[in-house]
């Protein structure tokens, strides 16, 4: 189902792209649509670069600390699938961008996908383990061990 999900996306997220882009086009005419997404792709760069930055310096500060930057690893990924979006041509795809690349709406994006995920883990766990996990088959060898008193090696004789 989630596989059949996915390919609606690639499928209708371009066509939903397209069709916004020949409606701005009508609009505004080509060549403002053709340098208002030439535009977003410079902002998008742009954002990268000094976004990517900020996080960079939170990330060093947090190892730096002793911690583990967790948070600062999470606003990476975002700050990089943010400027993907927002450098792909189109107007939806500009949306999304700018809402993961622009920190307040990012941390806000970021808080509910961890209360959806803490949600599925929580559900992981309460199910217990998968059936068929676990340790392996056990080995039990008996035998017994004594201590040799160590001798020195022989020397060699030049």
């Amino acid at each position: 189902m989630r596989l059949l999900g996915l390919v609606a996306l690639f499928i209708l997220v371009p066509i939903a792209e397209l069709y916004l882009i020949l409606k701005v086009g009508d609009s505004i005419g080509i060549l403002f649509t053709v340098l208002l997404l030439a535009a977003d792709s410079v902002l998008g760069s742009v954002l990268l670069r000094t976004q990517g930055r900020t996080v960079w310096r939170r990330f060093n500060e947090a190892l730096a600390s002793g911690r583990m930057p967790h948070r600062e690893v999470q606003d990476g990924v975002a700050v990089i699938f943010g400027a993907a979006f927002l450098i792909t041509p189109g107007f939806i795809t500009d949306i999304f961008g700018l809402a993961l690349l622009l920190p307040p709406t990012r941390a806000l994006l970021l808080s509910v996908v961890r209360k959806r995920l803490a949600g599925r883990m929580a559900a992981r766990v309460a199910q217990g383990p998968v059936p068929g996990s676990g340790p392996g088959p056990g080995y039990d060898v008996e035998g017994t061990a004594s201590e040799q008193p160590s001798t020195p090696p022989p020397r060699l004789e030049q």
